[in-house]
This record gives C-alpha cells, structure tokens and sequence, in this order.
C-alpha cells in the first residue's frame, strides 16, 4: 500500500481526535514544567491542519495547507512548529503526485525534519518534542512500506517520549527550573508519540 489522499485524510482524522480526547492529559503534563496550555495548543493546531487536509486535492497541497493553517491558528511556538514541520513535508513531495512509496514517503518526512529545524535549536536529549520527532523520522529512512515506514516511526516516537522523562529541560519556561524538570514527561514528546501511533493505526483501518 502507498500513501495517498484518501489514506492521508483518515489519518489527519484520526490523530486529531485522539490529540483532541487527550488534551488535559497533555496540558497536564505541561504545567509540570510550563504553561500548561499545550494540550489546547497542539489541540487547536491539528484541527485546523485536519480541516485543511480534508479539503485538499493532492498530497502535496494537503501537507502545505495543513502547514500554513496550523501555523496560522494562533497557538504559540506549537503552530510554528508544526506549521513548518508539515509544510516541509510538503517541499519533500513531487508536484503533481498521487501516491508516495515507504521511500518517497521517508524523504518527504526527512524534508519536514530540515524545515522544522530552522524554527529550533532543540534536538534529542533537550526535552522537547526533537526527542520524539528526530527518532521517528530516522526510523522511517528507507523503509520499503508506507506501513512499515509508520510503524517504525511510531515505536521510535513513542520510545523517545519516554526517555524525556529522564531529562532536563533545556528550552522554554521549563529550563529555569534545571535538574526539577527530571521525572515528568514531556508534552510535547508525547504529542508527537500520539500522532505518530494514530496516524499507523489509521493505515492500517
């Protein structure tokens, strides 16, 4: 099975509903160590990329539209960060495809990875959600299935929010509080590790 519109459509379905039946535990999480609104953050974003992808026609307007939507619901650093991750993916995409393969699918995500990057200095190991972003998008590099490519990605993700629970916060209001940010996860890890694991499930449906 290849990606295409109608497969991506469910999957921006249903991550944004699962994001959305977890918003207080996400936003919980957050108020361990900040402002505890991610979870209406992230919720906001994925609702207004999941709308935009519902009225796409391709696959490579539907991750820019998805992009510049969540990037334009004002939520914070969470829709520019998301904004520019999706909209990457979408620079990754050939003009005019229909469908991607596990390969093609690896290099589009690897794009949104390069754009994300320009907007954040964070990386694995400084608590945020580069811990589980940066693994799941390795994980997908050169998998010859779509399905297997978000499996993989799905398990490294989920595996990269649980090790923020070890660290220390190194951006954001969270690193003033140093070795106290140890011991909680972050929200943004785990946000990412949803999405990832929805969006598989959803594949597979």
């Amino acid at each position: 099975m290849n990606l295409n519109l109608e497969n991506l459509k469910k999957m921006f379905t249903a991550a944004t509903a699962e994001i959305s039946a977890r918003e207080n535990e996400l936003s919980a999480l957050d108020a361990v160590c900040g402002d505890g609104d991610h979870g209406s953050a992230v919720k906001g974003a994925m609702r207004a990329a999941n709308d935009a992808v519902s009225k796409a026609s391709n696959l490579k307007d539907a991750f820019f539209d998805a992009g510049f939507a969540a990037m334009s619901h004002s939520n914070g650093s969470t829709s520019t960060l998301f904004g520019s991750f999706f909209m990457g993916i979408s620079d990754g995409i050939k003009a005019g495809a229909q469908e991607l393969g596990g390969e093609e699918l690896g290099t589009a995500f690897e794009s949104g990875l390069s754009s994300l990057r320009s907007n954040t200095k964070a990386d694995v190991g400084d608590k945020t959600l580069m811990d589980a972003l940066v693994p799941a998008v390795a994980a997908m590099r050169g998998s010859k299935s779509v399905e297997s490519a978000f499996s993989a990605a799905a398990e490294a993700a989920e595996k990269g929010a649980k090790s923020t629970e070890c660290l220390a916060a190194k951006f954001g209001r969270a690193k003033n509080l140093g070795e106290k940010s140890v011991g909680s996860l972050d929200a943004g890890a785990v946000s990412i590790s949803i999405i990832f694991r929805e969006f598989e499930k959803a594949l597979k449906e």
